[in-house]
């Protein structure tokens, strides 16, 4: 088995994406995790590539993130599509990448990500509130590289 498939239980996953699900009631934004054993170098450059190959960039209001893991790199980041980074400020997601950052250090995975997923739909909710005509136009599911 390879770190990736050991880096979280199938519970641990259930658990991420049910917080994805509770992120997503609050904001009309889209959140997603991925979670591969290497970036082969920039881990910004590979979120990027990943978010276009996620096809996340197809959202209607352009509002996506990804949160992205680098398991053997130990690293991670959040990309935003433009329509959230034409609103928010340069250091919007600073302040969730401390919060899981504080979880990653002391080796809680699941815990990391899941405040992640919540504070980036708390953060998301400021300037994309959910509507009752919002839609789901990306899946929860964890994807693995």
């Amino acid at each position: 088995m390879s770190k990736v498939e050991d880096f979280l239980s199938t519970t641990e996953e259930q658990a991420i994406v049910e917080a994805i699900r509770q992120a997503e009631l609050k904001t009309s934004g889209e959140i997603r995790v991925h979670i591969e054993k290497t970036s082969n170098g920039d881990p910004e450059k590979r979120s990027l590539e990943l978010f276009h190959n996620l096809k996340m960039d197809n959202t209607k209001l352009r509002n996506a993130v990804l949160i992205y893991v680098a398991v053997d790199d130990k690293t991670f980041t959040i990309y935003g599509d433009k329509g959230i980074n034409n609103v928010v400020g340069e250091n919007f997601w600073n302040s969730t990448k401390d919060t899981m950052q504080t979880h990653f250090k002391q080796g809680d995975f699941k815990q990391g990500l899941i405040e992640g997923v919540l504070k980036s739909g708390e953060q998301l909710k400021q300037y994309f509130p959910y509507t009752d005509l919002d839609e789901n136009e990306l899946t929860n599911k964890i994807s693995k590289g």
